[in-house]
């Protein structure tokens, strides 16, 4: 267990049937970057099950914070999904990723693109705020199927604006565009649709994307972030990587089940 520390839960919040919250202790030797992930699980049979989430949580905050599916087979979630309020869990100590504005070249404006729980990983940079003084529009996309679904959506439209010391930035840099694929919704379709079809940047008020000017970080299901690779690289944009930053960067070491 020496690559793992204990956590307990603080909290649980359950979004939908098929989508939960939960934040735990931190331990103070956990050190990690906005938009990491790592490993989580809990013990089983003397072993540890694991499966790698992103830290929802600002790298500042004293507890974690991290957003699940629940799938009822699931060797994890479906053991996952039933923790309660003091319940131990364990989580590994070398958080890593991708998904950081360090890994992008300088740019004016930063799109977050995120399908279901890929949305965790950028509550934390939208928390960052080296990321309002290295980009001067912040753009999160959260892409669901039904409106049930946009989890911290009362948050992102409401409580942020109001945060003690990111409220100002926040209020005049963040754009938050949540978008519903099988329900009505004042935005609806899919974000290559929207991206394609330039709805997403009209609607916004920005130019249309451009490498020479925009920045993407990606995270959700396997064949969106393929979709949006190819859309990307179609655009002149360049990927990033943890040793040579570029245009756009992707989270590869997992997707959403």
């Amino acid at each position: 267990m020496s690559a793992f520390l204990e956590a307990t839960v603080l909290s649980v919040h359950h979004w939908t049937d098929r989508l939960f919250s939960f934040t735990t202790t931190r331990d103070q030797a956990l050190r990690f970057s906005n938009g990491h992930f790592t490993m989580i699980g809990l013990m089983s049979n003397n072993k540890p099950l694991l499966r790698a989430y992103s830290i929802a949580s600002p790298n500042y905050e004293e507890h974690l914070e991290f957003l699940s599916i629940k799938v009822e087979d699931g060797p994890l979630t479906s053991k996952l999904k039933d923790i309660q309020v003091g319940d131990s869990i364990i989580v590994g100590k070398k958080p890593t990723g991708t998904l950081l504005i360090d890994y992008l070249i300088p740019g004016k404006n930063l799109y977050l693109l995120s399908t279901g729980t890929g949305l965790a990983p950028f509550m934390s940079v939208i928390r960052d705020p080296d990321t309002y003084e290295k980009f001067e529009k912040i753009i999160l996309v959260h892409c669901v199927r039904e409106v049930n679904e946009l989890a911290y959506h009362d948050y992102l439209t409401t409580e942020l604006p109001q945060h003690e010391f990111l409220g100002e930035m926040v209020s005049s840099q963040f754009i938050y565009y949540p978008t519903v694929t099988r329900e009505n919704y004042h935005h609806m379709g899919r974000i290559t649709h929207l991206i394609e079809t330039n709805k997403l940047t009209r609607d916004i008020g920005l130019p249309d994307l451009d490498q020479k000017n925009d920045r993407v970080m990606i995270c959700g299901s396997n064949e969106f972030l393929k979709d949006i690779k190819k859309m990307l690289e179609a655009r002149q944009f360049k990927e990033g990587n943890t040793t040579i930053p570029g245009d756009f960067v992707i989270e590869k070491a997992f997707a959403e089940q």
